[in-house]
């Protein structure tokens, strides 16, 4: 009984994979990314995945009564393996090239334990979330996909074979309780344990079954839905609520969980009611979508590592000609890795011997290259040995040291947790709260401090108190938490890049900032006055606050290319900061006296100087424009903790 081709399952192949690529591009339309749910692709790929998989097991038991677990994993390997290690082989001298001994080292472990198909494991105990900033420039970070599915493919043959075997009666209820199970699993999860669901079998293995229960009442009732109502109908709601989930799904809901199932039912009833006669059908079956489905794999191979490799090297650098040229090339070398490796080793005139051989071979160069890797702790490249002194610093953790990015950290459960464990060993702590520049001093604080010092930052990127949206900033949420916990707050540190609002305004021409009149003023003397009446209301609170500017800007465009020339002597690094910065701090000296304000002046204190601190002892003290690097934060925090007040608060 061989399995009847069905076009419009590549159509949804076409959809899963051009989700998932639009949603790792951050295309932006108008300043909003619209494909933000574009990772429910990977559920479409799963669902269809079971539903094959249980089609050729179950067909396959029915017409002879065995089952040949050779067969189906030698056809697994040639589907799989040759293109994974191709794109693999082909990534390793642009990684040697491009990325720093840390992030080579990363890439190193992380293409082993992908070809132990064990990556989904590898990604969380590394403590990598899916979604994050950090996670876009990880070229195998989309192998934990394949991890679990690999995974599955071990576990279901067997109990499936299993249920047919000794209890075929019940093989539909093992198959829904399974689902169940899985489901319930997930939603729990998500919501106490979200890196774990996201990456981890036993919360996935419901997406699989879905398609999997499909594929056993098609084959057992031989045929799918007969009701041509249903069949005209039920498609075109299924490709509503894929639709609506790669649009209004996002990184912060619940994922897998009962939110999940919009999707999942989505390509279910697209599955079971598609028929010949029906529109979705035949857009599905169209040779566009066709044509996509079938190098979906390929492209879902490629398109992360080229995304990763361009976000490092800031290849394309916000260009829309390149960015449509590397969009252009995606495609051209994905359609190339179909048409010249997955057809060739998928073909059964090619041995299995031959192709065993250059799997083993690939997979022998792959793994002592990588292994010495890992031994040399990724320092392979001098050039990039030296770039990684530039490197900004990932957030400090440590015992009740520990800060969150989070805008809703109020209902963070681990956040929740951490904090009321650490607040009953210590009572008192220490709040850092601001945009990115907070975290540079979070980190400073934290690493300096002693051991027993209970440090939290909240610390979100980009984020002004002038934004009042809760969901996308911090601050109203720090303010409930500030006076929930006033009697515990020892003392507050605030920072961030409000001081570049003094930029083109004389603050202290204005003796009170709350004036009405202030509403009229340009856009950045808004957000710096929202910025002081904001700590205004929290020094109310907590009088203990102490703001800590201004804001050091170099604006030195430091990147692969920028330092790599400067390391090769090409040109030389020249401050181009657009304003006074003495003049900045005084005018924040006048405006916080004003105000009641704690000020705490980093031009007295640090001395900042371009030509003496961008540099020390061979060592970039900035990461980017404006942003400390990790051998910075040291550098800088121990000038300003040991030369002001926050020695004393921190070493009493």
């Amino acid at each position: 009984m061989k399995l009847v081709y069905r076009p419009e399952i590549d159509g949804l192949r076409a959809i899963a994979v051009g989700a998932v690529i639009l949603y790792h591009a951050q295309i932006t339309i108008f300043g909003v990314q619209p494909f933000k749910g574009g990772f429910i692709g990977v559920d479409i790929f799963f669902v269809i995945s079971g539903y094959l998989i249980t089609s050729i097991i179950l067909k396959e038991l029915l017409t002879t009564g065995l089952f040949s677990f050779k067969y189906f994993y030698e056809r697994r390997i040639r589907r799989i393996l040759p293109a994974l290690l191709f794109v693999m082989l082909i990534s390793l001298p642009f990684a040697w090239m491009v990325l720093l001994p840390t992030s080579f080292l990363d890439f190193s472990k992380s293409i082993l334990y992908s070809l132990g198909f064990s990556s989904n494991f590898y990604f969380h105990y590394s403590g990598q979330q899916y979604g994050a900033e950090n996670g876009l420039l990880k070229p195998f970070l989309h192998t934990w996909s394949l991890s679990v599915e690999e995974q599955y493919y071990v576990l279901f043959p067997v109990v499936l074979l299993v249920s047919f075997k000794y209890f075929r009666k019940y093989l539909v209820h093992i198959l829904v309780v399974g689902f169940i199970i899985s489901l319930g699993i997930a939603e729990w999860t998500s919501r106490n344990y979200p890196s774990i669901s996201f990456y981890f079998i036993h919360t996935r293995m419901w997406e699989l079954i879905a398609g999997s229960i499909l594929a056993y009442f098609e084959i057992t009732l031989g045929y799918r839905s007969k009701n041509q109502t249903l069949n005209l109908l039920l498609p075109g709601i299924g490709l509503f609520l894929i639709g609506h989930s790669i649009l209004f799904f996002n990184d912060e809901m619940f994922h897998p969980s009962f939110y999940t199932l919009s999707p999942v039912i989505g390509v279910c009833l697209i599955i079971w009611f598609a028929n010949r006669d029906e529109l979705i059908t035949k857009l599905l079956s169209t040779k566009l979508f066709v044509g996509i489905g079938l190098i979906s794999y390929s492209l879902y191979l490629w398109h992360y590592p080229i995304f990763a490799f361009n976000r490092i090297t800031f290849f394309t650098n916000a260009n829309p000609l390149m960015e449509i040229f590397l969009m252009s090339s995606l495609l051209i070398i994905s359609i190339s890795s179909y048409l010249f490796v997955e057809k060739p080793f998928r073909n059964r005139n090619f041995s299995v011997t031959k192709i065993f051989k250059i799997i083993f071979l690939i997979f022998g160069v792959l793994t002592l290259f990588l292994s010495y890797s890992i031994y040399k702790n990724g320092k392979l490249n001098k050039n990039n040995i030296n770039l990684e002194k530039v490197k900004s610093s990932p957030l400090y953790r440590a015992s009740c040291k520990f800060s969150s990015s989070n805008s809703d950290f109020l209902n963070d459960v681990f956040f929740k947790k951490e904090f009321l464990e650490c607040k009953k060993k210590y009572d008192k702590f220490i709040l850092i709260l601001g945009d990115s520049h907070s975290i540079d001093l979070y980190n400073a604080v934290s690493k300096i401090s002693k051991k027993d010092e209970f440090i939290i930052g909240l610390n979100k990127r980009g984020c002004r108190p002038s934004n009042k949206s809760a969901n996308n900033c911090h601050y109203n949420n720090a303010l409930k938490f500030i006076k929930k916990f006033n009697r515990n707050i020892k003392y507050i540190f605030f920072t961030h890049k409000g001081s570049y609002f003094l930029t083109n305004f004389h603050a202290s021409s204005k003796k009170n900032l709350s004036d009405s009149r202030l509403r009229k003023l340009p856009l950045d003397m808004v957000q710096f006055n929202s910025t002081i009446n904001y700590l205004k209301l929290v020094t109310k609170i907590n009088p203990k606050l102490i703001f800590i500017g201004p804001h050091l800007e170099p604006n030195i465009e430091l990147n692969y290319k920028s330092i790599t020339n400067f390391l090769n002597k090409k040109i030389n690094f020249i401050d181009n900061t657009n304003y006074d910065l003495k003049k900045v701090d005084r005018e924040l000296k006048n405006v916080t006296k004003i105000n009641n304000i704690k000020y705490l002046s980093k031009i007295d204190i640090l001395d900042y100087n371009f030509n003496k601190d961008f540099i020390v002892d061979g060592n970039f003290t900035f990461s980017d424009t404006d942003h400390w690097s990790e051998f910075g934060e040291l550098y800088f925090g121990k000038r300003l903790i040991y030369n002001s007040i926050i020695k004393d608060i921190l070493f009493p």
